[in-house]
């Protein structure tokens, strides 16, 4: 029996998040022969224009669910639109980013829609009719491979970014678009402002280059030479709990148990000790640069490649270095 996948996509600033792309590439590799990919997208005035590039990456059909209270995300409104989604496409499995609005969506979507459902996942594989989902336990130092008991039950996945590759996109695939209307739930919480403050224009959980600082950055200033080694990357800038705790940066750029999970391709660890903690953010980078005083500092066990010394000589160095290399 034939199974519709259905990506929830993710928008911000009036763009799409990398994530969507890869929600249905991950989807893609979840379906079996006959399976239809589909995609909804919700959001406020405009939001239908997004759909031809999620054609592009491979969705054969998007519901758009457009409303002027829908322009920022709330859990009831987001709720309330997605279901009237799935009671029209009836679909077997909804597919989201575990980002912010992806781990309060899902489990909501999973406890109406009486699905089970399986986080963070990092790799897909199918063989016949079994699904394998591997997601990472213990802080990145184990993973674990799980599949959903009934088959022919509903499914909820979140994925994580930047671990699966989105496929390439065809500008000349089309798709049906079918216009839903929003039900305006009543609502027991109302959005009236969002306040955005952000250390970049990339984001922290996307971004294929991060630069993060530790206590050993002393101060506020202490970020400027690693911003601008972000910026000769094209990466963005993060923060360890410590430097956060300290006052050197906003929340927002914390890195780790208790912040946000990164997988870069490259990550440079700037006066980061290691902590357990943080390395729950970022073990699973794909190339670790650290640059510490403290030959004895446990960032170095995991780093792939180590430099000790002082960071405010090492990074402006690293910096202009690149920025030749670069022209």
């Amino acid at each position: 029996m034939s199974k519709t996948f259905l990506v929830v996509a993710e928008a911000r600033s009036g763009k799409l998040r990398q994530v969507s792309f890869e929600a249905l590439r991950a989807a893609q590799l979840s379906a079996a022969d006959g399976d239809a990919i589909a995609a909804v997208l919700i959001g406020g005035a405009g939001s239908k224009a997004l759909a031809g590039e999620l054609a592009a990456y491979g969705a054969d059909t998007i519901y758009v669910v457009e409303d002027n209270q829908l322009e920022s995300y709330s859990s009831e409104a987001y709720l309330s639109a997605l279901l009237a989604v799935t009671d029209i496409a009836g679909p077997g499995a909804l597919y989201f980013g575990h980002t912010a609005v992806g781990r309060d969506l899902a489990p909501l979507s999973a406890a109406k829609l009486a699905a089970g459902q399986i986080s963070d996942v990092t790799a897909i594989s199918r063989s016949g009719d079994s699904v394998q989902f591997t997601r990472p336990l213990y802080a990145g130092k184990a993973v674990e491979k799980k599949a959903f008991t009934d088959p022919n039950g509903t499914w909820v996945v979140t994925i994580r970014p930047n671990n699966i590759a989105a496929s390439e996109p065809d500008t000349s695939r089309q798709a049906e678009v079918i216009d839903v209307a929003y039900p305006a739930p009543s609502l027991r919480s109302i959005i009236r402002e969002v306040v955005k403050k952000t250390s970049g224009t990339i984001d922290l959980a996307e971004a294929k280059i991060v630069v993060s600082g530790g206590r050993g950055v002393r101060s506020a200033n202490g970020f400027q030479p690693l911003e601008e080694l972000a910026a000769v990357l094209g990466g963005a800038v993060g923060a360890s709990r410590g430097a956060c705790d300290a006052g050197y940066c906003e929340y927002a750029m914390q890195i780790g148990q208790t912040g946000k999970v990164v997988t870069p391709e490259i990550y440079i660890a700037c006066g980061i000790s290691g902590a357990i903690q943080h390395l729950a953010g970022m073990s699973s980078s794909r190339v670790i640069i650290a640059i510490n005083k403290d030959a004895e500092a446990p960032i170095f066990k995991v780093a792939d490649y180590g430099i000790v010394g002082d960071l405010f000589e090492v990074v402006p160095l690293l910096t202009e270095e690149f920025r030749q290399l670069l022209k």
